[in-house]
């Protein structure tokens, strides 16, 4: 009942029976979240500061949820309105805010290792709320736990991650999530946004959009990163989506049926059109409600409360 690791750094460092004792765990915060009162007191004793040096919605909002759902002390930081912003280092602003009595820090940072760097220098348990174009473990969580959902497992299962692989966080922590979960994985895209040698990992690759739908049994659409491109690496969003952008067209064309889901934001028009994004194959509105109750798991293992009655 309690997790090989004293952070969540990214789901490299995790195990299969993590991932399991993680879902598993979800599905009861699952059951809370249904009540007429949401709430557990089982992180009362607990402070938790959200360290976000790069914007972020749905995933911050998703945390502080989950920590007031536990009964979490809580305290948010944003670095543009910080310190940090005067020259402070990291490690300089996170000794600072321990020095505060925090027991955990979800850290999301745009410096790929970051979380790693703070989790060698202070006692605090670390969650990874993304790290550059590294790792973003539960977004990995949340969409494996939504896959076993709605298809009962991720053993066998085959999942398409479409889009700009090259930069997504998202795109390897699903790709560990899935392997280790027992499914296949196949990336898609164009060939400027699928790295070299990513058939390394053991996944599949092609850069044919009907190729890929043909093949899964979920698509994962992810968001083409312009933040992140620091060169032209397609000629224009037109003819992205012209050629991977995902239609209830595409969809109904199809033999079978698929789930599609998305991380967020969704660049609407673009890699997901809104028919298919808002269609009967969607469930990326379940993905949002199922990261909170994922977020709760994370953080009461974490806390060493897994021998605690939820």
């Amino acid at each position: 009942m309690s997790l090989s690791t004293k952070h969540l750094l990214g789901i490299k460092n995790l195990t299969a029976k993590d991932i399991q004792l993680i879902f598993e765990t979800a599905d009861n915060f699952k059951e809370v979240l249904r009540r007429p009162i949401k709430k557990v007191p089982t992180l009362r004793d607990t402070t938790i500061v959200n360290l976000f040096f790069e914007n972020s919605t749905r995933t911050r909002i998703s945390f502080e949820l989950a920590e007031k759902r536990l009964g979490a002390d809580t305290i948010n930081f944003a670095a543009s309105s910080s310190s940090v912003s005067k020259g402070e280092t990291l490690i300089d602003t996170a000794n600072n805010i321990l020095s505060m009595k925090v027991d955990m820090v979800v850290m999301r940072h745009s410096a790929s290792g970051a979380p790693h760097f703070l989790a060698n220098h202070i006692d605090a348990a670390i969650i990874n709320a993304g790290d550059g174009t590294n790792e973003h473990p539960t977004q990995a969580l949340l969409d494996g736990f939504s896959i076993r959902e709605k298809l009962g497992s991720l053993q066998g299962k085959k999942v398409a991650i479409i889009g700009d692989i090259m930069h997504s966080r998202v795109a390897l922590s699903n790709i560990y999530c899935l392997k280790k979960m027992g499914a296949e994985v196949l990336v898609a895209g164009p060939p400027t946004l699928i790295p070299k040698h990513i058939d390394a990992l053991g996944v599949h690759v092609t850069y044919n959009l009907q190729e890929a739908l043909a093949w899964c049994d979920v698509a994962n659409v992810l968001r083409i990163q312009l933040e992140r491109q620091h060169m032209p690496l397609f000629s224009s969003l037109r003819e992205y989506s012209l050629y991977y952008g995902v239609t209830k067209k595409h969809l109904d064309a199809l033999q079978k049926e698929i789930t599609i889901m998305h991380p967020g934001p969704i660049n609407r028009g673009v890699e997901l059109s809104s028919d298919a994004a808002d269609g009967r194959h969607s469930i990326i509105l379940q993905q949002v409600e199922n990261g909170v109750a994922i977020r709760m798991a994370v953080l009461y293992l974490l806390a060493g409360k897994g021998e605690d009655r939820i």
